[in-house]
């Protein structure tokens, strides 16, 4: 009875001592476990967190930025001084907004932009310099002004003085040239019998012009920058 009694005790001990060991290292692995998530999981999470959360509030900020800021318009190219008051603005711009126009800083009128992009007035100017600028509307906000575009107005023809030689002059032997000699305005270009005269700072031009045997007709034209011009032709006469 001894013997017998003795083997179950044996083998109850191995397999209690066998449980608290498997008990022992389970427990062990759960605090490795908690221990490695509480280094690496957590803070892997909160920037999990935070990079979604950013990513949001990045997109969000991108929204509202597109909300917020309206491109100014592109006004198209101009020629910087025009003899007709009656112009047209054009340019491009975003879709879905509204073009205001402003001459000389005062608003003057308002157009949509089409489903290509562009937009265009007809207006008219004063006969002076004119400032054009234009701003975008959308949800009633605006836009900056585009870049200025400054084009003056000019109706009346430039001044054009012919000095020498005078009309019905005449030339003998050996005067066989004879400059043509005369006065203008600022940025006026002035042809002699359709060749460019030479214009100095003072705005006197002069033309050396070879003369033929007898009646010789000079046409002297003055052209501004906006298309204006004055014309005078005078004759002279010249004998060998």
């Amino acid at each position: 009875m001894k013997t017998y009694n003795t083997r179950p005790s044996r083998l109850y001990k191995r397999l209690e001592s066998k449980s608290r060991k498997n008990f022992l290292l389970t427990i062990f692995g759960i605090i490795l476990i908690i221990a490695i998530v509480i280094k690496f999981g957590v803070p892997m999470i909160i920037n999990f967190t935070l990079f979604i959360s950013g990513t949001k509030d990045t997109e969000q900020n991108v929204k509202d930025d597109d909300v917020t800021f309206i491109p100014p318009p592109v006004l198209n190219p101009m020629p910087i001084a025009t003899n007709s008051a009656e112009i047209i603005v054009s340019g491009t711009a975003s879709l879905n907004q509204t073009i205001n126009l402003y001459i000389n800083g005062n608003f003057v009128n308002k157009t949509n932009v089409q489903k290509n992009g562009n937009f265009s007035f007809k207006e008219t100017l004063e006969e002076k310099e004119n400032a054009i600028k234009a701003k975008a509307v959308r949800d009633k906000k605006e836009s900056e002004f585009s870049q200025i575009i400054n084009i003056s107005y000019k109706s009346t023809p430039p001044s054009l003085a012919i000095n020498s030689p005078t009309d019905g002059q005449s030339f003998s032997k050996d005067e066989n040239t004879v400059d043509v000699v005369g006065e203008t305005e600022a940025q006026v270009k002035v042809t002699v019998n359709d060749f460019w005269a030479v214009t100095n700072q003072n705005n006197h031009f002069s033309y050396n012009l070879q003369l033929k045997s007898g009646e010789n007709s000079i046409k002297i034209i003055a052209t501004d920058e906006a298309g204006n011009k004055t014309e005078k032709n005078i004759k002279v006469t010249y004998s060998p």
